[in-house]
């Protein structure tokens, strides 16, 4: 099953269900918002996919031109944006060691000493992947934003003038949900753009959290249910509508070096991460990125994630955005 969220053409939101044919939605009754629907899944102790059903109406709905129009939303966000906490972690998959220490290598040289991205990747081969009820390894984590940052499909990207780079990562996204009682609930999965600064991140691995302060963007669509264990998908930068470099990527547990039972435990074992009400975005990893082929994006190219098992592509175009000049600081 998978869920868009949308406004309809007298600027109400709304949420669909999409249709077999993957062109139109079915929009659910008394339903406006996937945060609505999953708080009400909690409190009845109802799947949230059998809610999604008993409310899917008969109307069909032309999913093709809500995405035309700039109509389709992201496939979540909370209605107080700093309560959605947007974060994600990294050298989660096979080939996402490789495309890192090729961005180490590309700056610092084929000499340059074992990097510390190569070491914690081993580490999670090693116990990323614990028995049921065992404490694995724990991952790299990083902090994106909130929900102020979450760029709906089909709008731009920015690139701030202080940026060194921007280009995309390819990821699947966690949606999560904390109950009442704070415990915390996953809605779904959806394709993300994480949309780094690699070249930032490649002068200094400390910098690693300043490149990762940026937008990003996921869906168009919210996949309900458990997550196949392979994801295949592709990941494109097109220029002037050619395109100029495309892989395909590999996900699901099969080609992660963690299993994703065990991200959520070092993601929410914090009591911070567990606020009732809170929703969060949790970016899984990237196996490819173009930053690691050599490519150089500009400004104006748009990025294209597609996996057929998340429905329609996620694409945003990189816009260059004006200098604000030095931030100063005034005392009160």
């Amino acid at each position: 099953m998978r869920l868009v969220q949308y406004t309809d053409a007298a600027g109400n939101r709304a949420v669909g269900l999409v249709a077999e044919d993957g062109n139109h939605l079915h929009p659910l009754a008394g339903v406006s918002t996937v945060f609505e629907l999953a708080n009400r899944a909690i409190a009845t102790g109802t799947p949230l996919a059998d809610l999604a059903r008993a409310a899917a109406t008969e109307e069909r709905v032309d999913y093709d031109a809500l995405l035309k129009a700039g109509q389709v939303l992201p496939p979540l966000d909370h209605p107080e944006p700093s309560r959605m906490l947007v974060t994600g972690t990294g050298l989660t998959h096979i080939g996402s060691a490789a495309a890192r220490n090729k961005m180490h290598q590309l700056t610092h040289g084929d000499d340059a000493d074992e990097s510390d991205s190569m070491k914690i990747f081993k580490m999670g081969i090693a116990g990323g992947k614990p028995a049921p009820g065992q404490l694995g390894v724990q991952p790299e984590w990083f902090f994106k934003g909130v929900g102020t940052c979450v760029v709906r499909p089909g709008d731009a990207l920015p690139l701030p003038a202080f940026a060194l780079a921007g280009a995309e990562e390819a990821e699947i996204v966690g949606l999560y949900l904390v109950g009442p009682d704070g415990a915390p609930f996953r809605i779904g999965y959806a394709l993300g753009n994480e949309y780094s600064d690699h070249v930032t991140e490649a002068k200094n691995y400390l910098y690693l959290a300043h490149s990762k302060l940026r937008s990003c963007s996921f869906g168009p669509e919210l996949l309900v249910g458990e997550l196949p264990e392979e994801v295949r998908g592709t990941s494109r930068i097109r220029r002037d509508g050619a395109v100029v470099w495309e892989e395909e990527f590999l996900s699901g547990e099969k080609h992660m070096s963690h299993s994703i039972a065990n991200l959520e435990h070092y993601h929410f074992r914090y009591p911070m991460h567990r606020r009732p009400g809170d929703l969060h975005a949790y970016f899984f990893g990237a196996a490819v990125m173009s930053f690691a082929s050599g490519v150089a994006t500009q400004a104006g190219d748009e990025f294209e994630v597609s996996a057929p098992v998340f429905g329609k592509a996620l694409r945003n175009r990189m816009e260059q955005v004006a200098d604000e000049g030095l931030v100063t600081v005034r005392a009160l």
